[in-house]
């Protein structure tokens, strides 16, 4: 596998019964890149997202993690190796404070029976999860129970405790879903900013254009289980296959006037 490379897909493939929702998916992404995935309800993204991750075994294929297959093991493995996630539902305790929730994630993180038999409550961990708030902008909210937050502030938190094991590649699933208009930008810049200065390379998956423009290097378009597109965004979001089968027609004449303000005929 070229050093350059984090990721290596080749001929993925997956079916049930008889369906096909993954089909001959094949990509290569480098270190610190960040990616979207986009697509229609059923294109194929979660499941790609998923086989990455280990929740679901390809019929057939290969995936290749920072120089090692990782084709088909379990989710635990898979996060061992340096590769986590984070879903479309915040995966936090409800009931329990901000600090609890990130000193449970560290622990886990730990995967050791020595870090596990450790009083959650040690000077040590406390302090690094007080670094962590303090990276995602969560310090006010330490002692606060998660379930009387915004749900901008949920999704910060469940990003949080992905990354507390500092992962090589993080793919994170809607990170604006259900979050208000005025909470996305501020959410996504944070988040972004945090990752690059880890150094971390991301796949995100997203149904907000607005997001996905602003902040990746490159577009991944499904549709019916395959990449359709695989291009910069402005080249992504302007392809036909894409304004047809993902965004919509109607969605093409606002990108073609988006462009032609941009190239400064209008």
């Amino acid at each position: 596998m070229n050093n350059d490379l984090i990721l290596r897909v080749r001929d993925l493939h997956k079916s049930f019964a008889g369906i096909i929702a993954a089909n001959n998916i094949n990509l290569d992404v480098a270190n610190g890149e960040i990616i979207g995935i986009i697509g229609a309800n059923g294109a194929g993204k979660t499941v790609f997202v998923n086989m990455v991750t280990g929740y679901l075994k390809p019929t057939s294929g290969l995936i290749e993690f920072d120089g090692d297959e990782i084709t088909g093991i379990n989710p635990r493995d898979i996060t061992r190796t340096g590769a986590c996630r984070s879903f479309q539902i915040s995966q936090v305790f409800m009931t329990m404070t901000v600090l609890e929730n990130l000193l449970v994630a560290v622990s886990l993180a730990r995967q050791d029976l020595k870090s596990l038999l450790k009083p959650l409550y040690s000077d040590e961990r406390i302090n690094e999860c007080e670094q962590i708030m303090r990276r995602y902008n969560l310090t006010e909210h330490r002692d606060k129970i998660t379930n009387t937050l915004s749900q901008g502030v949920r999704k910060l938190l469940d990003i949080a405790m992905a990354v507390v094991s500092k992962p090589k590649l993080l793919l994170l699933d809607e990170p604006t879903s259900g979050v208000s208009s005025e909470e996305k930008f501020d959410l996504m810049d944070l988040v972004v900013n945090a990752l690059k200065e880890q150094g971390t390379t991301v796949l995100f998956v997203e149904h907000d254009m607005e997001v996905v423009r602003r902040y990746v290097d490159r577009i991944l378009a499904f549709y019916q289980g395959e990449i359709i597109c695989d291009a910069p965004p402005d080249v992504a979001l302007n392809d036909s296959k894409v304004i047809e089968y993902v965004l919509g027609e109607s969605r093409k004449s606002t990108y073609e006037n988006e462009q032609t303000v941009r190239a400064g005929y209008a």
